[in-house]
């Protein structure tokens, strides 16, 4: 669908008669959209389309922090200061629970209607995003991990999409060994102390069925099972099939790196999908598949669930027209805009199977079923420090400065008291 089709079906979403607009007083809206990977050029366009609609509100845009943490970082200093300067945030999957348990965010309930409004969303947004039975904030767009594999060399290798562990261990050694290129890796994950690093301890261990925490955000960690998960990352180390320096390996090295030709097997967010297919440098276009991540024996694949909400500021001035422009945003409608022009992964399920998203964006149709399937990160008040604990220890463990039982111990004491 041409983008103007899609424009055309945002301007009838919003409803909003335009008579008498030029007598409106006029709405000042500033909103934080994130950095390059949150798409900040289409969110403009977006609102573009909501200032025609709309004429007495007029909405700036604010980016910046190249990666979630840095956001973090930024929002979390504005948000303490009880800043009003910024009306409308766009927040990680993450953050929800600890900003609405901070008091910085306003709950959307008397706006959307209730909880009930987030039916329509995909199932772990809608959860969320619901924090103490009060809507947080709205779904912007999902993300999710992805396992990426170059589509020519399992073809040359006649190999099956693997879906077990240690079947991709197997496939990756049988291809860099019949390629024999010293630079080819098997597989890359990140192990940098970084955000992924999280979702890296998490995908074996949710790959056995376990589960880190209950409904009420419990710590609930099994350490025999997650201990053997660090293992298999080390083991997969030891077979040559990562590098030995995982554990400095970052997001846009994994990124660099497989568009590079220099790796069989990734592991890496949907934004990676455009960077492999489009950029002018990419050694690998049109060679590209996706495919759900792997499970250990017996298991069940699993992935970790990203993504960016719309929130509303506690301390905005104006928070009524924030929520208008916040639920505009999160529309079906917006949701559709941005997969077609921007590959981003939609928050509705029936998006992803629109004939005119899927001819334009065909890997959705691949995509769908993982994110479906995908698990969130945990859900806390306090995630912050949940996350040091993780990302920090699971990078020293990949480094083997700890061994996995005793990093997952450290975890495990760490975290004990702060998901109560």
């Amino acid at each position: 669908m041409k983008r103007t089709r899609i424009l055309a079906l945002l301007s009838l979403c919003l409803g909003i008669t335009l008579a008498s607009s030029a007598l409106a007083q006029t709405t000042s809206l500033r909103v934080f959209s994130g950095g390059q990977n949150q798409r900040p050029d289409l969110m403009r366009k977006l609102f573009d389309e909501y200032q025609k609609a709309n004429p007495s509100v007029k909405i700036s845009i604010e980016t910046g922090g190249a990666t979630s943490e840095l956001q973090r970082q930024y929002l979390s200093t504005v948000l303490n200061a009880k800043d009003s300067a910024i009306d409308v945030y766009l927040i990680d999957i993450v953050n929800p629970a600890q900003y609405m348990g901070a008091g910085w965010l306003e709950p959307l309930d008397s706006y959307v209607g209730g909880a009930a409004a987030m039916k329509p969303y995909l199932p772990v947004y809608a959860q969320s995003n619901v924090v103490g039975g009060k809507v947080a904030a709205l779904p912007a767009f999902a993300d999710a991990m992805f396992m990426y594999y170059r589509k020519d060399l399992l073809d040359k290798y006649g190999i099956q999409q693997p879906k077990t562990w240690d079947e991709l261990a197997a496939a990756a050694k049988r291809i860099q060994d019949g390629e024999k290129n010293p630079n080819l890796q098997g597989l890359s994950i990140q192990g940098a102390p970084i955000e992924g690093a999280v979702c890296t301890f998490l995908l074996p261990y949710w790959s056995m069925g376990k589960a880190f925490n209950d409904a009420a955000g419990k710590l609930t960690l099994d350490k025999e099972a997650a201990a053997k998960g660090m293992q298999l990352w080390l083991k997969l180390v030891d077979q040559g099939v990562m590098k030995k320096n995982i554990a400095e390996v970052t997001t846009p090295a994994t990124v660099n790196e497989f568009k590079a030709g220099q790796v069989a097997f990734a592991i890496n967010w949907g934004f990676a999908w455009d960077r492999f297919n489009d950029d002018p440098d990419s050694q690998v276009k049109g060679k590209v598949g996706v495919m759900p991540l792997p499970a250990v024996e017996g298991g069940k694949s699993a992935t970790c669930v990203g993504g960016w909400q719309w929130a509303v500021s506690a301390f905005s001035k104006n928070k009524a027209e924030s929520a208008k422009l916040v639920q505009f945003m999160a529309s079906a409608p917006a949701s559709k805009f941005l997969a077609v022009q921007g590959s981003l992964l939609p928050t509705f399920q029936s998006v992803y199977s629109e004939a005119d998203v899927v001819k334009q964006v065909p890997w959705f149709k691949d995509a769908a079923a993982v994110v479906v399937a995908g698990q969130a990160r945990p859900m806390s008040a306090r995630y912050g420090e949940v996350s040091d604990a993780i990302r920090t220890t699971t990078s020293a463990i990949l480094a083997r400065t700890k061994t996995p039982t005793e990093g997952v111990a450290e975890i495990e004491s760490r975290l004990q008291r702060v998901m109560r």
